[in-house]
Order: C-alpha cells, then structure tokens, then sequence
C-alpha cells in the first residue's frame, strides 16, 4: 500500500521536497500545504508600470556546483514537460544569464568611509587579514541579514569548510579545490560554464520557478493545498501522524517540514517537547525590500550592487543594481532600478521596541540610503515595499 507523505510549506523548500518525492521508483501520496494563498514564500515577482520587473525576494539563482546545475537542467525540464518548446523558443525566450564579462559578474562592492570600493576578487594572505572582518560582516549581512559571530561557516559557507576540512586550510583549500563531485550535464550546462555564468535569471521574473513546479507537481498527481494553515501534529496509537488543518485533517506515514523552526515548534505535541524546544531556540531575522524605480537616472559605478557593513550602516543590508544585472526586465519605458536591503540589528531593534514597522518608514531609510550611497536624489517613480518576517 503507498504510503503519505504530508510536506509542510509552499516556499521553494517545499516544493523542491516534492519534486524528489514524486520521482522515487515508487512514489507515495504526497500532499503539500501551503498556509497562505500563493506558492513560492519569498520568492515573489510583481510587474509594474511598462512591464517592468521587480523582485521581492530573490533575483537569480548561481549555476555553479552540483545543485547549481541540477536547477538550471531541472528548470528547463519542467518547462518541455509543461509544452513549453524552449530548442524552438530559443535560451534567451525565458533564461537571462549573467556572463563572466558582464559588469554585474565581475563587480560587487563596499560602501565604506562614504564611499563605494571594488570588492577584492583575488586572494592573499595579508589582504584576507586585513580586510576579513569587514568582508565577512558585509558578507553575512548581505546574504543572510545576520550576524557573522552567530552564524555557522558549515551551514552557511560550505564550501569554506569543505575546503578546510579537505585541505586544513580555508586558503589552501580554496586554492586546490575541495574535489570534483560528478555534475549533470546538457548542452545548456556546458555553455553555462563555458561562458562563467555568474548566475541567472527569468524573464517573467524568479516566480516563474514555483508556478512552474506547481503546475508539473500536479501532473504528477502531488495534491497541492494553498489557504490551509497548520493547526497542529499529533501522533496517533497506530503510528501514524495526524495533521490538523482547523476544520479538517490529514492522516500521514511522514511529515517533512519546509516551514521556519519557530512555527515547527509551535505545532509538535507535547511528547516531542524537547524537540519543540530546540527548534523554538533558532531564531530568524526579518528582512524589509525595497524596490526603487528611477527615470533617467545613472549609476556612479556599474556592478552586481554593493555591500553595507554594520559599521557604516546598521539598517541598510545592501543594494542591488537590478537594471545593470537584468536590463531585460526593465519594461517597455526603461527606468533604472535598484533594490535595497534593510535589517540587521537596527530591524531588530524597532521589532524589540514595538515600533510600528511602517511602509513609510522603511522608504524613507532606503531612499535615503540611495540618495547617500549611489547620489539618486530624486524621488522614484515607483515604488515596493514588502517586509519577509
């Protein structure tokens, strides 16, 4: 008898879960939940005036190693099983990569003393200790809007701990390599390394990615719940689990979380106290997106965007430079956009306060933000704000 798998989360975790449950040899049941109305968690992608894009989460993906090139091969399977004819449409009908030349490959930078800097791209001994705290604190908080004391190089770098575990050295082994591990291969994965994609995106926007899941998942016979909130998990006598959905229930042989730790705890019974416990114990930072629009307006520098260490800037993360990186979404009446970040300790302070986390506030520190570090000092001809807590 199959047996049912209950996948806790509609972001790109969850799906992703799903995917690889329905192409074991004998797939079970799987049945997805998804709390709110939409699939895809932070990655979101709103289009607005002119059809420009404007990306509330992630922007593009990076093609390098194993899992940078089984997304790439995976995306655009899903899309010919879907009946899109991408050899007929051609790569650049739905795939926007960034090149190795491309500005946005080879420039990222530092905004420090109140000025932009070229963020380092080569490695030395007495550069790496001059300059690794700042890099590292920008780094941290760039990526995961976090503190570079907190969190873990294995989790979150881990090629740096492959490279010391292999080698006993971060430099050596970065130098040397960690090893090669076998890679997919296609005639698209091939030019992708051959041409040093630094990473890529879609033409409709990174949303494009879980519409698509969604609708291959289905084909594969995945029951896909959106609107239907956890209210609990129980373990039944026979060993089952029973997944509470407020007026209804599901019965599972397994339950796979794809939801934040914290909200994990909140729903395990009491026998798994301990667990709930520890889960409740990682803790999450919230992130504030603000997407800018500017008409005519130019860049000082042409690059990826720039990083803000938390000694320059507490609030602001950083800033991307979508128009450099992905011009091809800037929509019929091109405009220049930008994306700031904001968190870290300043976000965490107002939440602590009780402060209420405006929309207005939050674009008001960004404009400032630009208008400070990139001399936009106009006001933006559009607008987005979106706070991912």
């Amino acid at each position: 008898m199959s047996r049912t798998v209950v996948v806790l989360g509609g972001g790109i975790s969850g799906l992703a879960a799903s995917y690889h449950l329905s192409q074991a040899p004998r797939p079970p049941k799987v049945v997805l939940v998804e709390g709110s109305k939409r699939l895809g968690g932070w990655i979101r992608s709103i289009r607005g005036p002119g059809g420009a894009i404007f990306e509330l989460g992630p922007r593009g993906i990076r093609p390098a190693g194993v899992l940078g090139a089984r997304t790439l091969l995976l995306f655009l399977l899903f899309l010919r099983i879907c009946g899109e004819q991408i050899s007929e449409l051609g790569l650049d009908s739905e795939v926007l990569p960034v090149r190795g030349d491309h500005p946005a490959a080879q420039n990222r930078f530092l905004y420090v003393d109140g000025a932009l800097h070229p963020l380092p791209s080569g490695l030395s001994l007495s550069l790496t200790l001059k300059v690794a705290s700042l890099v590292m604190d920008s780094l941290c908080r760039g990526v995961f809007a976090g503190n570079s004391r907190e969190l873990s190089i294995r989790s979150c770098f881990p090629s740096l701990f492959q490279a010391e575990q292999t080698h006993r050295s971060v430099i050596l082994g970065l130098l040397l390599g960690a090893g090669k591990s076998p890679q997919p291969d296609s005639a698209l994965i091939r030019q992708a390394r051959a041409e040093r994609w630094s990473q890529w995106s879609l033409r409709g926007g990174m949303e494009t990615l879980p519409q698509t899941l969604d609708t291959y998942l289905t084909s594969r016979g995945v029951s896909i719940l959106r609107g239907q909130p956890v209210c609990g998990l129980s373990l039944q006598a026979e060993g089952h689990w029973k997944v509470s959905l407020g007026d209804s229930s599901l019965e599972a042989d397994h339950i796979i979380s794809a939801i934040p730790a914290s909200a994990l705890s909140k729903l395990l019974p009491t026998e798994a106290a301990p667990l709930a416990q520890v889960l409740n114990n990682i803790t999450a930072v919230s992130v504030a997106v603000v997407n800018l629009q500017y008409r005519g307006a130019c860049l000082p520098v042409q690059g990826f965007g720039h990083l803000v260490p938390s000694s320059e800037d507490p609030g602001v993360l950083g800033i991307v430079y979508d128009s450099v990186a992905f011009p091809e979404q800037d929509g019929s009446s091109p405009g220049l956009r930008v994306t700031v970040m904001l968190g870290g300790s300043w976000l965490q302070t107002l939440e602590a306060s009780g402060c209420v986390l405006s929309q207005e506030l939050f674009q008001q520190q960004a404009q400032e933000a630009v208008a400070t570090q990139l001399g936009l000092k106009e006001p933006p001809s559009h607008c987005l704000v979106h706070l991912h807590k």
